[in-house]
């Protein structure tokens, strides 16, 4: 955690996410809790992460995991949108810690405290938190038995990661989704805990656990979680595996290593027959019969816990419950396709349109009916500051989950300012699944893999008396309208013309035009759009022969001068006070990009590993800096508004040549902070 709050936390961009005055929609668990002002955050932070360093010490140990976990449950119930299974897990392993003897052993307590120092550790300690990452892996393989992970749809491209260029030496890029991606991880989260509790398969499962966990950190951005996995491995082997490993060096180095004499008594502990005779011991105490209850107690919640949406049906959308608390990891991928937010002047009347996620710093918003409730409430709120008076809000959102139809997730004719939603109850204008329709995809696949790379296709699928309002841009040439299911109207709203398609009918549709498609049929319509982006295309062929010319100039076989205008394709650089065609800058920046990506493809380690360093150097950087800069303006006053400008320019001192040179693929797998 001393690690993960620079980064994931969020402490090296705090002052993005908080800055004050800041006219953005927050999403907190309950209504009523606000960030604190953007110094105080800092300070919070700081106690934060002071309480990691303590845990991880063992210093002031009890005190250090309340320092710890408050105010992460704070940050963490402050916004939803950045919940996930592994933030959650924290949490929990933060709250365990602080009602634990974790202090034991090599810890500055037991310095000391000589009671504390290399004493027993009571046996349910170890019970929950083997119980607890036994439940991560175990509920994650119950969940990864719904048909979509089973049937190989969840994580339909990740086989074509380099990582899994070795399976594909044997099998064909399908079968390596669906055996090694889908049902290997499957198998390995049914199995680990299981093969790690017991002796006789816990080398096995070691080696494919830790291999695994590898992986997820080359495949996902998640932060710490696969080395707090990797950590978590050595809690189900013999608690004593350090004194032996201790043991085993030479006895000179033996004093800078932990000690292998054999732990003292603890009063914490309860010792059974003999033992408990020679220590003059009586039968377990209420402290003793409280951490059994709890144990038992809290294991039984959290397997009950990643079950529980009957009771919040509030929160259940297409998944159950809010994505953080299930451990149905990659489960479910996304795709949104279209994102509509009309508002309505309710005095007026007047209609007008918002930019998707305006006021927001998420994405996750589209997903959640409670997400969106409290998005449409913050917008009326914001909406007549810019002259909209009781502002009605509209949502049409458009997804599709695990490869199925781009269909509606909310009903796009509520005003969501207005409409009911509880915890406890399911939300009435929340639109079905239709997973009726689940047995096309593979029609889907079939019918995209029969199209060359210029076209593009798009699958809609759309509920009755409902209809899609869609712009054909002039780019988009030859693009057409083919009914697969069902019966709608088509409607030119230019020429102010109808066109009713039965199934297998197909249409052109004009460019540059609206057009709008009404389901009348008494079932769901399904049709698709086939296009072909043709300014993409003649600017590809202009590409490519741009490439064709400097490949000849490059290799003799062109004689003749280039003239002034095309010379940057050679150089990369324009000629004195010379504008670039744009086709020309287009290719040089293409150049630019596929000369950086082969210079870090054959980049040694070393330079790899400077580049880590260098990204994480600076990230921690700003970090110190920005919350160095608060907690003087806490304790001195904030200083001229010019000398703050100094000091953050000085914080981001090449923090953006860092980014852009040194790990853009860091930008790329956080692009909500890259667009703030």
């Amino acid at each position: 955690m001393a690690l993960d709050i620079p980064q994931e936390r969020g402490l090296s961009y705090l002052d993005h996410k908080y800055l004050d005055g800041l006219e953005v929609c927050r999403f907190p668990l309950f209504n009523f809790l606000q960030p604190l002002p953007l110094d105080w955050m800092y300070l919070l932070y700081t106690v934060m992460l002071l309480g990691a360093v303590g845990i991880m010490l063992g210093c002031c140990y009890r005190l250090s995991c309340l320092l710890f976990v408050l105010p992460y449950w704070y940050v963490f119930l402050l916004d939803k949108t950045a919940w996930n299974n592994h933030s959650y897990l924290y949490g929990l392993l933060g709250f365990q810690l602080a009602l634990m003897d974790a202090n034991r052993y090599w810890s500055i307590d037991g310095l000391r405290d000589p009671r504390k120092r290399n004493a027993h550790v009571p046996l349910w300690n170890y019970t929950v938190l083997r119980m607890q990452i036994f439940i991560v892996y175990f509920i994650a393989g119950i969940k990864k038995l719904d048909a979509d992970w089973v049937q190989g749809y969840s994580m339909g491209s990740l086989s074509r990661h380099w990582l899994f260029d070795p399976f594909k030496l044997v099998l064909s890029e399908e079968m390596t989704s669906l055996l090694v991606v889908h049902g290997g991880g499957l198998v390995l989260d049914l199995t680990a805990g299981y093969l790690l509790f017991f002796d006789a398969t816990r080398p096995a499962a070691l080696v494919f656990v830790s291999y695994f966990h590898c992986m997820n950190s080359q495949l996902f951005s998640i932060g710490m979680f696969s080395y707090t996995m990797l950590a978590s491995s050595p809690l189900f082997c013999s608690p004593d595996w350090p004194r032996r490993l201790g043991a085993s060096f030479p006895a000179c180095l033996r004093r800078l290593l932990p000690p292998t004499e054999p732990p003292q008594p603890s009063a914490s502990c309860v010792y059974g027959g003999p033992e408990r005779k020679g220590r003059g011991q009586g039968g377990p105490g209420l402290r003793h019969k409280l951490g059994a209850l709890f144990t038992v107690l809290y294991v039984l919640e959290q397997f009950f816990l990643p079950y529980s949406h009957f009771i919040t049906q509030g929160y259940n959308n297409w998944t159950n419950g809010l994505y953080g608390y299930s451990w149905d990891m990659m489960v479910h991928s996304r795709s949104h396709q279209h994102v509509k937010i009309t508002y309505r002047d309710g005095m007026t009347g007047e209609l007008g349109y918002l930019n998707p996620g305006v006021f927001t710093q998420s994405r996750r918003w589209k997903d959640h009916a409670d997400m969106l409730k409290q998005y449409a409430t913050c917008l009326s709120r914001l909406l007549p500051h810019y002259n909209v008076s009781q502002p009605q809000i509209y949502f049409d959102i458009w997804v599709s989950i695990n490869d199925r139809f781009q269909q509606r997730l909310f009903d796009p004719q509520t005003d969501i300012v207005r409409a009911e939603w509880s915890p406890f109850y399911p939300t009435p204008w929340l639109k079905p699944l239709l997973v009726d329709l689940s047995p096309w995809r593979a029609k889907l696949q079939e019918i995209e893999s029969s199209l060359d790379n210029q076209t593009e296709v798009v699958f809609i699928a759309d509920f009755p008396g409902l209809h899609l309002e869609n712009f054909v841009s002039e780019d988009l040439g030859n693009t057409s309208l083919q009914l697969l299911k069902g019966e709608v109207v088509v409607e030119i709203v230019k020429e102010q013309r109808n066109y009713t398609l039965q199934e297998g009918d197909r249409m052109q549709l004009p460019p540059g035009e609206y057009h709008k498609v009404h389901t009348v049929s008494p079932e769901p319509s399904c049709y698709m759009y086939v296009y072909i982006n043709t300014t993409d295309l003649a600017l590809e062929r202009n590409l490519t022969q741009l490439q064709a010319l400097r490949d000849k100039v490059q290799n003799g076989s062109e004689t003749e001068p280039l003239p002034p205008e095309l010379q940057p394709i050679l150089d990369g650089a324009p000629g004195d006070a010379t504008p670039l065609d744009p086709v020309v800058q287009a290719f040089v920046r293409r150049q630019q990009r596929l000369e950086e990506l082969q210079r870090r493809r054959n980049a040694t380690l070393g330079e790899r590993l400077q580049r880590f360093a260098d990204k994480k150097y600076f990230l921690f950087r700003r970090s110190f800096l920005m919350t160095w800069i608060s907690l003087r303006n806490l304790a001195l006053g904030r200083p001229s508004l010019e000398q703050l400008a100094r000091e953050v320019a000085y914080a981001n001192m090449q923090h953006e040549e860092s980014l852009g040179a040194a790990g853009t693929e860091g930008v790329q797998k956080e692009p909500e902070r890259a667009e703030l």
